[in-house]
């Protein structure tokens, strides 16, 4: 995915605009297993994953519980971090080699008070962001583990190939034995 579809994804820049924020994005590529974010660390770096595929994971009684995962075209970021300038929960894992885009918050609002249209460009890329933790969050209190696995098979069947059904489970909210049992009866 190349940056001025990652950006625009967001929303259209002017030309000039979308040439500012681009000056400041950096190519950086780490392997499987790098932890790009990590928990309790003021962040100062936000992504956009060019290739590749990472989990969202935090810690909780000595288990990882998975909650996201991005993929190609998305965003990686602490919003805690980037909101508050206070340490994130969560940690970021590459479960792939990753080709990212990084973009330093520092740099990101520096844009935002001398352009009104990056200014806009950061708002709707927050509330898009909100949509996908407020859509996570219904999903998970509302419907069945059954219900969350077809949603994931409908609309993002490349994570069952890319992914270890492990965390497959843990971001269902269920054990990988139960994950059996469910891939069974929709075969």
């Amino acid at each position: 995915m190349n940056t001025d579809q990652l950006l625009d994804a967001i929303t259209k820049l002017p030309v000039e605009s979308k040439e500012a924020l681009k000056a400041c994005l950096s190519e950086v590529n780490y392997r499987k297993g790098h932890l790009l974010l990590r928990a309790d660390k003021v962040e100062s770096s936000m992504y956009f994953i060019r290739r590749g595929i990472v989990r969202g994971y935090s810690n909780q009684n000595d288990n990882e519980v998975t909650f996201w995962f991005g993929t190609e075209g998305q965003a990686v970021i602490s919003m805690k971090s980037y909101v508050e300038n206070l340490p994130g929960y969560e940690n970021i894992e590459l479960l792939e080699d990753c080709d990212l885009l990084e973009l330093k918050t520092a740099d990101l609002k520096r844009l935002f008070e001398e352009d009104l249209h990056i200014a806009n460009w950061g708002r709707r890329f927050a509330e898009k962001e909100l949509i996908k933790t407020e859509e996570r969050l219904i999903s998970r209190q509302f419907r069945t583990a059954l219900e969350r696995y077809q949603d994931l098979l409908r609309n993002h069947p490349d994570l069952i190939r890319r992914v270890q059904l492990g965390y497959i489970a843990s971001y269902l909210g269920i054990t990988q034995v139960s994950l059996s049992r469910i891939r069974s009866e929709i075969r």
